[in-house]
């Protein structure tokens, strides 16, 4: 980074960011604050089609505008951490992350300040989606990151200042800003995704965690089978009828961990070609669905004592390290997908607590 953009960065990283709900989404897609940017607003009494269209155009600028003052703050943010983080910054995926994120945040400063027309919602629109679609394999790429610090500190080739050695199972900083990362960047892809779908939100008024389970089912099957010839049934119970207002896709990747990860553990702890015992799936709420529960169980022999605390790690995994092996040389441009390992990436459960807390203010 030059001295120019490190000015620059510093600049922007003293500017602090702006929380967002889920409900301000929503109600922002609706146009119910509207009147906080525009002074003129579409009359209702006017035809019905070209009210539509005015709104939505007023909205899609309003969102536009709101994203082009956040997004260099949020990206810059992110460059600081990637920048200053003790032995992570040294990592090569890690300094690929980084440059991705200082180009999308030169091109961002680059377009004018205010969106005031359509034409520059459309622009803006285009860049923004470029960046979304750039920014799909950081999650894979962060992990390939994480895999390299794990294998330097194996090595013995990265050490502490002072030569001492370094216990990567203890490196609670590291831990924190990982967590810190990931939670940012969910959220930035939320703001993105949700401005990108507008007229298809990314947020469903009425997600379904049934069928959202049940597609998790098969996909964790498939990649269970792949892996093993076969795999636990699973059965569903509980409020099948349940639906409450999520993001889908965040929902489907945290219950697909869960499920591989309970597949898995089956599979080890009976054993292959087995009669293996279900994995069941309970979905409750609580009282006028401020609470959604949704609880899964399996006979795979639990999790061993000394790694309950470790499981929570970014740089913990009880996968065979072949399989890491593998993963460094993993291109892939999607957030998870089942052509990934079913275990391995180091990533599954870490990255499920923060994409949780996300969803109380993003």
């Amino acid at each position: 980074m030059t001295p120019s953009e490190a000015h620059l960065i510093k600049q922007y990283t003293a500017q602090p960011q702006t929380s967002a709900s889920l409900q301000t989404l929503l109600l922002t897609g609706r146009g119910e604050y509207l009147h906080k940017t525009f002074k003129q607003q579409p009359e209702a009494h006017a035809g019905h089609d070209d009210f539509d269209r005015c709104a939505t155009e007023l909205v899609l600028m309003q969102v536009a505008g709101f994203l082009r003052r956040e997004l260099p703050i949020r990206f810059a943010h992110r460059i600081s951490d990637l920048d200053n983080t003790p032995f992570m910054s040294e990592m090569g995926s890690v300094q690929q992350v980084k440059q991705l994120y200082l180009q999308s945040f030169h091109e961002l400063i680059e377009r004018p300040e205010k969106v005031q027309s359509v034409e520059d919602e459309v622009a803006f629109a285009k860049l923004v989606e470029d960046i979304y679609e750039r920014h799909s394999s950081v999650l894979v790429t962060m992990a390939r990151g994480a895999f390299e610090l794990r294998k330097s500190i194996r090595d013995k080739s990265l050490k502490n200042k002072d030569e001492s050695v370094i216990d990567y199972d203890t490196m609670e900083d590291m831990h924190e800003f990982l967590d810190k990362f990931y939670v940012s960047r969910i959220g930035i892809r939320v703001l993105i995704g949700q401005y990108l779908a507008l007229r298809q939100s990314m947020i469903c008024n009425v997600t379904s965690p049934c069928q959202v389970v049940q597609q998790a089912i098969d996909d964790a099957t498939f990649m269970c089978t792949r892996k093993y010839g076969d795999a636990p049934d699973v059965i569903i119970s509980g409020r099948l009828d349940l639906t409450f207002p999520y993001v889908p896709t965040h929902l489907h990747y945290i219950m697909l961990e869960l499920l591989k990860n309970s597949m898995r553990a089956t599979v080890d702890w009976h054993g292959v070609d087995a009669d293996y015992p279900p994995i069941k799936v309970v979905i409750a709420d609580g009282k006028e669905n401020e609470d959604v529960v949704i609880k899964v169980s399996d006979e795979g022999g639990g999790i061993p004592r000394s790694n309950m605390k470790r499981i929570w790690s970014y740089l913990f995994t009880t996968a065979d390290p072949a399989i890491q092996e593998g993963m460094v040389a993993f291109n892939e441009q999607v957030d998870h997908s089942i052509d990934s390992p079913l275990a391995g990436l180091g990533y599954g459960l870490p990255i499920v607590d923060p994409m949780l807390d996300i969803l109380v203010a993003t």
